[in-house]
């Protein structure tokens, strides 16, 4: 995982991943046929753990609107106490955006779209049973992904812009706040919604 973060997938050495694993390569090539398979399965690893843990907590018997903040909540834990997590995901995004990412079709059906369409129910739930404004989820998901994952890919940005360490406990935990507080706000019904509103 530490390689793939630091270098990619076309940097990334086996040499440096065998010797960081403590075993030779030909130990490694036994499990993994190739450098694009072990990549694969730390996709898996680094995006099969968040999607796991989220789903949990949308399976949780919770109201609606308490239900997308647990799940703002959880989503941020996971990133902050996984810190290779958005320097992987990045990575394979820009390589998409290249079209070099055979692994993020796979990705995509396996773990974000069930993901995405859990989050759309809770969404429509809520806002049939008044708790939350009308929202469309196809920008709304996206949207509240962002302002989850967007402290910790902007992270050296912050850094250089602050001087402050963005990874220190007192700045996640205001971060935290700061970011449930916003989606809380996002999802408030209110008494006169703007013309366009859901749409």
């Amino acid at each position: 995982m530490q390689e793939f973060a630091r270098e990619g997938l076309a940097g990334a050495r086996t040499d440096a991943i065998a010797r960081a694993a403590r075993v030779n390569k030909a130990l490694l090539y036994y499990y993994f046929k190739d450098k694009d398979t072990l990549y694969g399965a730390v996709l898996d690893h680094v995006i099969g753990g968040l999607t796991v843990k989220l789903g949990e907590t949308l399976s949780r018997d919770l109201p609606p609107r308490e239900k997308l903040l647990a799940y703002a909540g959880a989503h941020f834990d996971y990133i902050a106490s996984h810190p290779l997590f958005p320097r992987i995901v990045q990575g394979e995004m820009m390589r998409a955006a290249r079209g070099g990412a055979p692994h993020l079709m796979r990705i995509v059906k396996q773990y974000f779209r069930p993901l995405l369409g859990k989050l759309a129910v809770v969404l429509r739930e809520g806002q049939a049973a008044g708790e939350l404004r009308p929202v469309n989820p196809e920008h709304f998901v996206p949207s509240m992904i962002a302002v989850i994952t967007f402290h910790f890919t902007n992270a050296p940005v912050f850094r250089m812009a602050t001087g402050a360490d963005p990874f220190s406990a007192e700045i996640l935990a205001a971060r935290r706040t700061a970011v449930l507080d916003f989606i809380a706000a996002a999802l408030r019904p209110c008494a006169e919604e703007p013309e366009g509103a859901g749409k």
